[in-house]
């Protein structure tokens, strides 16, 4: 009995120096509750990194009080945060490679596709790493939003009805967008266009319709206009500090990469299919008007689109520096093309998607070097 009694303490020991020894990481979303980046990327990313790293690795999220959008370069390089959510489109001078990619916003035509051809892309080229590792981070993936339509508070049905509209920008290629088509863009950050918009900074946002339950634009646009503008898929959903990720040991790489997987896929599946259904109902109910552009404005953004792809290489040669852009272009046009077919052949499920951008991607990474 006296030897039942002291194995069972010895064995309450070890398990409590187990918990005691988990490390709590600090994670930054930068968005709202309500925003898929924080529900489900990041409550994914709290839920399963234990699970993932046997209990060696649990995480405790940051409200945007304490680290925003904006301020997340910041926040990840003084330590503040030791995970966070960072847009490359926010910082191009630091990280030109993985902007350029997101300049190819127009290619996008399903999320699933364009979160894993980013994840690919920026895991496989060595330039990305580079500056990431420059920047004291390392990426661990990306994730995409539904296609892109206009929020505004005045009608747009023609060309004519865009000029001089003011609208939020989330990065270059919408902009430019913006500029061929005679609206003015505006650099707003999306935690912002709530405010902006209800002052008459801004008449609109080229952005996700789950924006108008995300920043409540329910309350403030009057019209959804389905021209199809790409998807932002510009992401570092999971950018980790650099001094953070070297203190880990190779298999808590690997379970947090795990559990950083399931979270990208997660977010995709929210913020470019299940918010957009409950934003187009609840934008019906609140009387917002759906208007289909007139075939004239359609022509014009298809012609931009194909404009922009062509020219992309020599906007990054001049804008980025990049000498071989042609070439990282069509290395991402090829990965759009390869993951076209692997989510068309996982039939859209989730689950199969996760399981194939880890077969694809994170099960060929060496964790003693990665990121290192």
């Amino acid at each position: 009995m006296k030897a039942l009694v002291t194995a069972a303490l010895a064995l309450g020991l070890c398990s409590s120096m187990v918990a005691a020894e988990a490390r709590d990481l600090r994670l930054a979303p930068g968005a709202p509750p309500a925003h898929p980046a924080y529900d489900p990327l990041y409550s994914t990313l709290v839920e399963e990194l234990p699970k993932e790293t046997d209990g060696a690795l649990t995480g405790t999220v940051l409200g945007t009080e304490v680290v925003n959008i904006g301020g997340m370069k910041g926040a990840l390089q003084s330590g503040i945060a030791e995970v966070g959510n960072l847009l490359p489109l926010y910082f191009p001078g630091d990280l030109p490679n993985s902007a350029l990619i997101g300049d190819l916003a127009f290619l996008g035509r399903d999320p699933h596709v364009m979160g894993a051809a980013m994840t690919e892309y920026v895991v496989t080229c060595e330039d990305c790493q580079a500056e990431f590792a420059k920047l004291g981070a390392v990426f661990l993936g990306a994730g995409s939003s539904d296609v892109y339509v206009l929020l505004t508070t005045k009608p747009v049905r023609t060309k004519a009805d865009l000029q001089a509209l003011r609208l939020r920008s989330g990065g270059a290629p919408f902009a430019r967008w913006a500029e061929y088509v005679g609206a003015s863009p505006v650099n707003v950050p999306v935690s912002d266009t709530f405010e902006s918009m209800s002052q008459g900074v801004i008449d609109g946002t080229m952005g996700s319709i789950s924006d108008l339950m995300s920043y409540r634009l329910v309350d403030l646009a009057r019209y959804v206009i389905e021209l199809p503008l790409g998807t932002y898929h510009a992401t570092s959903n999971f950018t980790v500090n650099s001094d953070a990720w070297k203190s880990l040991s190779a298999e808590e790489r690997r379970g947090f990469v795990r559990a950083a997987n399931k979270g990208n896929v997660a977010f995709t599946e929210n913020w470019g299919f299940e918010r957009p259904d409950i934003a187009r109902k609840a934008a019906a109910d609140a009387g917002l008007e759906f208007i289909e552009p007139e075939q004239e404005l359609v022509d014009a953004t298809a012609a931009f689109t194909e404009e922009d792809l062509q020219k992309a290489a020599g906007i990054a040669e001049s804008q980025y520096g990049i000498s071989d852009a042609a070439a990282k272009v069509a290395r991402f046009r090829e990965l759009v093309t390869k993951w076209t077919g692997l989510v068309e052949e996982a039939g859209h499920d989730p689950q199969k998607i996760a399981e194939a951008i880890q077969a694809e991607v994170w099960d060929k990474v060496d964790y003693e070097t990665y990121g290192m």
